[in-house]
């Protein structure tokens, strides 16, 4: 990473936002009454009860209509090799993209943002993220992500998570899983997200918030403006195992984003939980906002620049 925070300074180089367009609820297939125009309801909460599909609903889950992955007993069950004569095999190989693709609506309300529902209704909203991830946990992988607005990849403006249950570990995660082993070996059983959250807490350079349950910091090597890191204050392995989910503390830090941007900005947010296979791990949750365009260094060379450095971002913050 390059932080070169100087270059906010640049004419047209600061980052910053404009505030979302309000949502149609007749033209948004995710608010109540519309439920007839989704996959039925794989998941839900409804409180006072009712038929499935039905309004009531504080959080609902329905299968992705246009699904990144297909069900194992749908999937051939042999690799597919590309082009239509033989190929050889390391140069050209592919595999049926098998799993399940589901969409986790976060609240009723018909926002963009989850800054914009209630800190209970997130609460809500997390809590079925971690029944969801629990319902695919033969899975070797369970990625949940949430994109807000369209500048961050979301089709819908409406306020939803995505849930992919993978049959393989993506290779960055594998990574960190082999990271977290050779800390823990290095340092006689360490967690290294214990530690680094631990050592961000006693230099206090990048915390932007803590409560009981979670500290919320600006990575350190951020590469983006405004990149956030919530982490629990206990280490856990999994998200999707019993025990705090920081909801507070993630409600707090998108209302920051939001009041020191002028409006929710465009994000995209992921829980990374411990793979198949990982004895040493730590959950945490990435917040990633969309403010700058990656350009033609990053895209050629894997390196990012960071015009707004963690250490102002968190100042900015705790100050909002």
């Amino acid at each position: 990473m390059i932080i070169a925070g100087e270059r906010a300074q640049r004419p047209g180089g600061g980052p910053g936002c404009s505030p979302a367009a309000p949502i149609d609820p007749k033209a948004d297939p995710f608010a109540p009454g519309n439920e007839g125009r989704t996959p039925p309801e794989l998941d839900v909460v409804r409180p006072g009860g009712g038929p499935p599909d039905s309004p009531g609903w504080t959080v609902r889950v329905v299968p992705n209509l246009y699904p990144a992955l297909e069900p194992a007993a749908d999937a051939p069950g042999s690799p597919v090799h590309a082009g239509p004569r033989a190929a050889r095999q390391e140069l050209f190989t592919s595999m049926p993209a098998v799993g399940a693709h589901e969409v986790i609506i976060n609240a009723p309300n018909c926002a963009s943002s989850l800054a914009d529902v209630g800190v209970e209704q997130v609460s809500a909203a997390m809590e079925m993220w971690r029944t969801r991830m629990r319902a695919h946990s033969e899975s070797s992988y369970v990625q949940l992500i949430v994109n807000e607005r369209q500048e961050a990849g979301a089709s819908l403006a409406h306020t939803h998570a995505q849930l992919y249950a993978l049959d393989f570990v993506p290779q960055a995660v594998a990574r960190e899983r082999e990271r977290f082993g050779s800390y823990a070996t290095r340092t006689m059983g360490h967690n290294l997200l214990g530690d680094l959250v631990a050592e961000e807490v006693r230099l206090r350079e990048r915390i932007v918030a803590i409560d009981d349950e979670a500290v919320l910091l600006a990575p350190y090597a951020s590469r983006l403006p405004y990149e956030l890191m919530l982490a629990p204050r206990r280490e856990r392995a999994r998200f999707e195992d019993d025990g705090p989910l920081g909801a507070s503390l993630l409600h707090d830090g998108l209302s920051r984003l939001a009041r020191r941007l002028g409006s929710s900005p465009p994000l995209n947010l992921w829980v990374r939980t411990a793979p198949a296979g990982a004895e040493h791990f730590c959950w945490r949750i990435e917040i990633v906002p969309r403010l700058t365009h990656l350009a033609g260094l990053e895209l050629s060379t894997g390196l990012n620049i960071n015009i707004v450095s963690p250490e102002q971002t968190a100042r900015t913050l705790r100050d909002a």
